[in-house]
């Protein structure tokens, strides 16, 4: 059989559906033809391949590439100067007063050029990818208005051309309410679902996300908002349960949402719906340490009802500036007692699910994209194990 680099010498963690733990392999290879594998597993078992490059791995581990699948890379500006202030002793509500907070972000997105959105978030991507990133999810939010929305989501889609990475963008107006609306969070929301056709059309976002809290939107403003997007054909996402349970991780999974994240306090028949709806939890740590929250996502409820778990950065300016998902597995385990194989599971195949593309990537399995990650280690839990190393010797997106 003919490929187009064939990796050998190799063990594998293929996480594929069905094989058990992290479905290793100890002595495998990888082929792989027009940017998809097409073989991955025990080198013993394999065909005859007839290789263009040969890659001999040196007993080196191979994951699926690293999927992060919640992150806020687009926006303007940043909030070092308020994480200054607050350990100074400023309160939250003190800096906001002085025009801080999600408006100073908001304020400078609004002001930036589209190429300016572009450049700053390439910058962070570039971190992610160099901890064997293959694909992120990158969200709006921050412009809080229809012009600067479409932008913000134009930008997502340009940083998604300037590098070999795959990108998924979600559309997050309802991420806040901007000062302009004076407290009328319906008219702010009719204004969103006004901007899902234009969105749809110009196929700017890959799915709609909302923040349900109370200082955010109601769970019947944001069903308002769902019910706009699944009319469209739009997946749906969301913010659910952080700071109180609104029971929207419930919610999400009425609606059959690709995820729900953060639930922190989530209760039994949130973790239980979700599993029935298929609704993955997305967990994020780095928001929970970086706003030194004390009440953990309900991990134990997942397992026990069978609720997928991903893990991601967050990476945005206010609660999360975070661009390592090795340092994101490391929190995972440390603070919410995640497992090893939980961990590196969700960074690859549950954050695909997370994104609604386990078909596409996620696992090393033939028909999937070619996106690998190789790793200078002794066993995967060094992945979750160090922290402020990063261990990969080599990226491969589609293939190459």
């Amino acid at each position: 059989m003919r490929c187009d680099r064939l990796w050998r010498g190799a063990r594998l963690a293929t996480l594929a559906v069905g094989r058990e733990g992290l479905g290793i392999v100890e002595q495998g290879v990888v082929a792989a033809k027009d940017g998809r594998i097409v073989y991955a597993g025990a080198a013993d078992e394999a065909p005859a391949f007839a290789a263009d490059e040969t890659i001999d791995c040196e007993g080196r581990w191979i994951t699926p590439g690293l999927v992060d699948c919640h992150t806020h890379l687009v926006f303007g500006g940043d909030r070092a100067h308020e994480f200054e202030l607050r350990l100074a002793g400023a309160s939250y509500e003190e800096i906001a007063r002085a025009g801080g907070g999600i408006v100073s972000t908001m304020k400078a997105t609004r002001e930036a050029g589209e190429s300016d959105l572009v450049a700053s978030a390439v910058r962070r991507l570039d971190a992610l990818i160099a901890e064997g990133v293959t694909t992120v999810e990158i969200k709006s939010g921050y412009g809080l208005s229809e012009e600067a929305e479409l932008k913000s989501l134009r930008a997502a889609r340009a940083v998604g051309a300037a590098r070999p990475v795959s990108v998924a963008t979600t559309f997050l107006g309802a991420h806040a309410l901007p000062p302009e609306a004076k407290g009328d969070k319906a008219a702010y929301i009719d204004r969103m679902i006004a901007l899902l056709p234009r969105i749809a059309a110009e196929k700017l976002a890959d799915a709609v996300d909302a923040f349900c809290e109370g200082i955010a939107f109601s769970p019947d403003e944001v069903a308002r908002l769902f019910t706009a997007a699944r009319e469209l054909g739009l997946p749906v996402k969301l913010h659910a349960d952080q700071l109180s349970n609104l029971h929207g991780a419930k919610l999400a999974a009425g609606f059959g949402a690709l995820s729900a994240d953060h639930l922190e306090h989530t209760d039994e028949e949130g973790a239980h719906a979700m599993a029935q709806a298929g609704t993955v939890a997305v967990l994020l740590p780095g928001a929970f340490y970086f706003i030194r929250e004390t009440k953990v996502p309900p991990v134990e409820l997942f397992r026990r009802h069978g609720t997928h778990m991903a893990l991601a950065t967050d990476c945005n300016p206010g609660t999360s500036p975070l661009t390592s998902l090795l340092l994101t597995m490391n929190m995972g385990a440390t603070l919410f007692r995640m497992t090893v194989e939980e961990c590196l599971a969700g960074v690859t195949r549950e954050a695909a699910r997370a994104l609604g593309r386990l078909g596409e990537i996620g696992t090393l399995e033939a028909g999937k994209s070619c996106d690998l990650a190789i790793w200078d280690i002794e066993r995967p839990a060094e992945l979750v194990y160090r922290m402020g190393f990063n261990p990969l010797h080599a990226r491969i997106w589609r293939g190459a």
